[in-house]
């Protein structure tokens, strides 16, 4: 079975990297969300069929809400990427459809349009991998991203994910079928 520990333990102390911070999705993060979301909306709906909606504060509270309520379940871990200096929030990062019986889960993440570019993601994400293994006691850990998504396949290549298949029209987003590129990573790999 996986083990999530609950919200508390990481709010009092999250996990740290050299440059950012991931605490657990919060209700109280709604506006926050909202103000990194509408900005970057644009570069985000090209890949994530949420974005249309994401519409206004109150979905982002929602969403926040939701967040909580699915750690609290064990259905998913989502963590709010802050700046470690600054504390602003850049994205999230998460652990998605926590299969118990399984001990698997799957990797999602975006960034606000001001954090691309930096490798901030990649040592998020490479955070949240090993809190998954680590923490979690996840056997298996699945990422996918559309072919095309050239920057999220290269944050999954420097994870050391391995290429496991393509999903063809696997999503409907922003008005197009998205093939998904298939990756997987196991607690036993090197």
């Amino acid at each position: 079975m996986l083990n999530i520990p609950p919200r508390a333990e990481l709010h009092q102390r999250p996990i740290e990297t050299p440059r950012v911070r991931l605490v657990p999705v919060d209700p109280s993060d709604g506006q926050e969300l909202w103000n990194a979301v509408n900005p970057s909306r644009a570069q985000l709906k090209r890949w994530l069929p949420w974005v249309e909606y994401h519409t206004d504060p109150t979905a982002s509270g929602r969403f926040a809400e939701a967040c909580a309520s699915d750690w609290d379940q064990g259905r998913a871990v989502r963590f709010v990427i802050r700046d470690r200096e600054r504390r602003g929030l850049l994205g999230i990062v998460g652990l998605e459809q926590c299969v118990h019986l399984h001990r698997s889960c799957e990797l999602g993440y975006w960034l606000r349009n001001e954090a691309v570019g930096r490798g901030l993601m990649t040592e998020a994400a490479r955070a949240c991998v090993d809190f998954a293994f680590r923490r979690m006691a996840a056997h298996r850990v699945r990422v996918a991203a559309g072919t095309e998504n050239h920057p999220s396949l290269a944050v999954i290549a420097r994870l050391g994910f391995r290429f496991e298949g393509i999903a063809r029209e696997a999503e409907w987003c922003d008005g197009r079928w998205l093939d998904h590129a298939v990756f997987g990573k196991l607690s036993t790999d090197p």
